[in-house]
């Protein structure tokens, strides 16, 4: 048996065999390297529980990827912006009071109801709020 392994197991086969087992190795260490890296990018907290948990050859990688944060951190810091950008541009709108319908904050009345949303100055003819006294346009008193 010994004879035949030795036959089998040239020194080309044993060289291809430590080429694939080097190959192998690599993989593994590439793949811990990349949980690491991801789960820093995704602001997976704490990254280092990944780090032990991919050790685990294939099922520390593939419990990553089932149980990986869905974005990145950059992403999701993107989107919250976005959205804050959107929430301060809606506030230079208003809501009809009668219809519900979005009005400009320079609407004098809805262009849906013609309900009237705002004041309108006597003089420069701007629209106004109804708590103000004086018109900031041209400082005409408002009764």
């Amino acid at each position: 048996m010994s004879d035949l392994l030795e036959q089998i197991i040239t020194p080309e086969v044993r060289m291809v065999l430590y080429l694939i087992v080097a190959f192998i190795v690599m993989l593994y260490v590439l793949s811990i390297v990349y949980v690491v890296r991801d789960a820093q990018r995704r602001g997976a907290n704490p990254w280092w529980l990944w780090a032990i948990i991919s050790v685990i050859p294939i099922i520390g990688l593939l419990a990553y990827v089932i149980l990986r944060p869905s974005s990145y951190l950059v992403d999701r810091e993107e989107q919250d912006l976005d959205i804050a950008l959107r929430e301060h541009q809606l506030s230079h709108y208003g809501i009809c009071p009668q219809c519900g319908a979005p009005i400009d904050r320079d609407f004098v009345v809805c262009p849906m109801c013609n309900t009237q949303v705002r004041n309108v100055c006597p003089t420069c003819h701007r629209p106004l709020n109804a708590d103000w006294k004086v018109c900031p346009y041209c400082r005409t008193r408002i009764q």
